[in-house]
């Protein structure tokens, strides 16, 4: 995929992840890796509804901003993925089911319960990190706590964040667990049936998922 192609890809993603009500307003960040080594980030302030193309942040194999607008403030948090995975792309969203789960959880493993096999297949388990002002470079060092384990994670009272292979894999699988949230808390107190210690074994060997450590 050529450059021009991977930014027009990233800003239809965005597009569809916030005419669906994914994200709202100027919350939520994207970025992914280039053929030479560099990041395309979306640009602070701005909207995943509105998001140009020709305005995505540019930064160099190196780290150092070359072009475009001036990044999102959670650089460190997307760094940290891309230091500690062999990410292609991380997706940040304010996602309201994801936040609303947040706000009755405490910060440690399995933020969300295995109801579905594709949970277990796209995220793997979710570390629940806890709260840190937006911005601030303590969630990238606690990502990078996580020592490239966790796929994906959720900053309490904010948002998840997840880490594909590419903006497809990462958009699909971020919606994957907002949607498990919202499950999670239409079920509440009811006694779902999810999976089986067995089958949760199974899929985690059958697709390679990564559930350790």
């Amino acid at each position: 995929m050529t450059e021009a192609q991977l930014r027009e890809q990233i800003c239809m993603m965005a597009r569809s992840l916030y005419e669906r009500g994914l994200t709202h307003g100027s919350t939520g960040n994207i970025s992914a890796r280039c053929e030479d080594g560099g990041l395309l980030v979306s640009p602070t302030g701005t909207s995943f509804g509105r998001l140009d193309p020709a305005r995505l942040a540019r930064f160099d194999a190196d780290g150092r901003h070359v072009g475009g607008d001036k990044p999102t403030k959670e650089m460190p948090l997307h760094t940290a993925f891309y230091d500690t995975r062999a990410a292609g792309a991380v997706v940040h969203l304010h996602a309201c089911h994801s936040v609303a789960l947040s706000l009755i959880s405490e910060p440690g493993e399995d933020f969300l319960p295995p109801l579905t096999p594709y949970a277990v297949m796209q995220l793997g388990r979710v570390t629940l990190l806890p709260y840190f002002m937006p911005g601030d470079p303590a969630m990238g060092q606690a990502v990078r706590g996580l020592a490239g384990k966790r796929s994906a994670v959720m900053l309490a009272n904010h948002g998840p964040v997840v880490a594909g292979k590419d903006v497809e894999a990462a958009c699909n699988a971020i919606e994957e667990l907002e949607a498990t949230a919202q499950l999670t808390l239409m079920t509440r107190g009811l006694g779902p049936r999810g999976l089986t210690g067995e089958q949760v074994s199974r899929l985690v060997t059958q697709f390679d998922v990564e559930w350790d450590g």
